[in-house]
């Protein structure tokens, strides 16, 4: 397996990556209607254009590859809502290699991209009832820090946490910068 930087030519196989993904990960979450509508040739105009707008170091678009293609993808850049800070906006990977260590090898190459481009701490945003992600982060030194908003996927009303990592030294504690809510209306 090999990590390495997106091109735009790499965009079709990341929406796919990022459809298969989300219909995994997200069944029993986020309502199957949405799951079932995504497709990645809609959601490919918006990955080659994320891909071309990197301003590496400080944003940019990792793919995890292996003999079987493209099978894994990060993006990340500078956070929303606290300055001098990052986000990971996505990090997924096919359900068939879930538990392979893939996963934890793009955040690993994630994290060091984001030190490189000398940010000292992450963010990234995870559904609360979203186990399996909320573990996988934790287990690689994330943890909430009291933020939260509502995200309104598909329709419903789902609760999203906001992690943070410092990249220099463990995980801190407690609630910092709360974004304002949003309304599924």
């Amino acid at each position: 397996m090999r990590i390495r930087q997106a091109w735009p030519d790499d965009a079709s196989a990341v929406a796919g990556v990022y459809v298969r993904s989300w219909r995994a990960a997200f069944a029993g979450l986020v309502p199957q209607h949405h799951l079932d509508a995504m497709d990645p040739s809609r959601e490919e105009p918006e990955w080659t254009t994320r891909i071309a707008d990197t301003r590496w170091p400080s944003s940019g678009v990792l793919v995890a590859e292996t003999e079987a293609g493209i099978v894994g993808s990060a993006s990340f850049g500078p956070s929303q809502d606290i300055p001098a800070t990052a986000e990971i906006g996505t990090l997924y990977a096919m359900p068939e290699v879930w538990g392979t260590g893939i996963g934890k090898q793009l955040m690993l190459a994630t994290l060091a991209a984001l030190e490189q481009a000398d940010y000292t701490q992450a963010t990234l945003w995870v559904l609360e009832d979203n186990e399996r992600a909320r573990r996988f982060y934790e287990a690689a030194g994330w943890g909430a820090d009291g933020a939260a908003v509502e995200d309104c996927t598909g329709g419903a009303s789902l609760n999203k946490l906001r992690y943070r990592r410092p990249l220099d030294q463990p995980a801190p504690r407690g609630p910092v910068g709360l974004p304002a809510p949003v309304s599924c209306l």
